[in-house]
């Protein structure tokens, strides 16, 4: 039976690190089971900020990936401050008062020059490539990834150019994501950046969201279809590594200067300062980048002999960490806009049997899917008391040698099955 083409346009593409290669690496790995050939088309020459070689072996065998080149800001960028540009690249920005002037000046330029985003010089020679592969391959579908939301720019063109149907993937909402606020936008490009929003959302056949609650907010812009197809777990070669004999709570990821749950540090003092077994065993593992403010803030508390800094690792080696820490965190801002942020981290958090405990903003998407599936405990910044009583409750069943999640319904969220409902939106006429 002949397989449906379907062109995917992404940037973050293995060698790259971090969350946002997955979503797509996985669609592509399970697409052909559902009777759809996948073509990816990514740059060339990216200027990834996360490398993640191991992920080459994960790509699948027999799919075609189109390069073409990229003009990268970031590049030239990195000659006033190589070390500034990396790290605003990951998105970690400094809070206000810390910035320096060249750090204000790239946000600046970053958020106003380059509408939507750095990769907008990508768009018009890939709708140029694009248009002629399209027709030559008798391509029906594409979809695009964002962000970079400048990807959407491409499916957009090429929906009206070439007539195919056009799927617009949101990993992460546009304007209401919690950076956009920091890039320091004149009211000139915040309108822009509005209008270039509407038009994505207006234009595409269907929309693909990661939380119910981006679904609401963009069903506010646009009539045409919304489908919540979250990120989700696979099946890992990795071998399951005995646990820490400390307790040990471990955070995989970024962790940005606003997300900094001071209720958690606070509390951690508190126990350490009471309870001598807990300051023995007591240890926080931070596997990723790490802001300075985090770090500073940790300092404050006293707490600093206690952290063990691992950088960014491979995701092999993320996954280790997960099965084997005591207690898995999962931080998010304080805030409105990242109620509908739900980390990729999260669902292999699920998957590793290790209770999850998480902080973030009042009715969020995270605290929904953790009741649902049993796998933790979700506070705001202000529940002192009940993060308190959770803690020492986990540090008991750590002494017993109970520590342990009791999940349920997870297999909705395997990237396989998440893929079957892709699949369907693909095939939908």
């Amino acid at each position: 039976m002949t397989k449906t083409k379907v062109l995917i346009i992404a940037y973050y593409w293995p060698p790259a690190g971090g969350p946002g290669v997955q979503r797509w690496l996985k669609f592509v790995k399970y697409l052909p089971e559902f009777g759809i050939e996948p073509i990816v088309y990514v740059p060339s020459n990216p200027s990834y900020p996360i490398i993640d070689e191991t992920l080459l072996s994960e790509v699948s065998e027999g799919i075609t990936v189109l390069k073409q080149p990229i003009k990268e800001p970031y590049k030239f960028a990195g000659f006033l401050s190589k070390s500034k540009t990396k790290t605003i690249s990951k998105g970690i920005i400094p809070k206000e008062k810390r910035q320096s002037p060249i750090e204000k000046l790239m946000l600046f330029i970053r958020g106003n020059f380059f509408i939507p985003d750095a990769r907008k010089k990508w768009v018009r020679p890939s709708v140029q490539y694009l248009d002629t592969y399209i027709d030559d391959y008798h391509i029906q579908t594409v979809i695009t990834s964002g962000p970079p939301h400048s990807l959407h720019l491409i499916g957009m063109a090429l929906q009206k150019r070439a007539g195919v149907k056009w799927i617009a993937d949101f990993r992460d909402p546009w304007t209401t994501i919690g950076y956009h606020k920091q890039l320091k936008l004149t009211n000139f490009a915040k309108q822009k950046h509005k209008a270039l929003e509407k038009k994505v959302l207006q234009s595409a056949n269907q929309i693909i969201v990661t939380s119910s609650v981006t679904k609401k907010e963009f069903e506010q812009v646009t009539s045409k279809p919304i489908a919540v197809i979250t990120n989700g777990y696979d099946t890992h070669t990795v071998s399951k590594p005995p646990l820490d004999t400390f307790f040990s709570l471990a955070h995989i990821g970024s962790l940005l200067a606003k997300r900094n749950p001071k209720v958690l540090w606070q509390v951690l003092k508190e126990l350490v300062d009471e309870n001598k077994d807990f300051a023995k065993d007591l240890q926080l593992h931070f596997v990723g980048s790490v802001s300075e403010d985090v770090l500073a803030s940790i300092d404050s508390f006293g707490l600093s002999n206690y952290v063990y800094n691992h950088s960014y690792v491979t995701h092999n080696k993320a996954i280790e960490f997960q099965k084997k820490s005591q207690i898995l965190l999962l931080i998010e801002v304080d805030s409105e806009e990242t109620k509908c942020i739900i980390p990729g981290k999260l669902f292999e958090y699920m998957i590793s049997n290790r209770p999850i405990l998480a902080l973030g903003p009042e009715a969020s998407d995270i605290e929904t899917l953790i009741k649902e599936t049993n796998t933790g405990v979700y506070f705001n910044y202000h529940d002192h008391e009940a993060l308190k009583k959770t803690l020492i409750k986990y540090y008991g069943a750590f002494q017993e040698g109970t520590l342990q999640a009791h999940a349920i319904g997870l297999q909705k969220y395997s990237r396989k099955n998440l893929t079957e409902s892709l699949s369907k939106l693909i095939l939908w006429e």
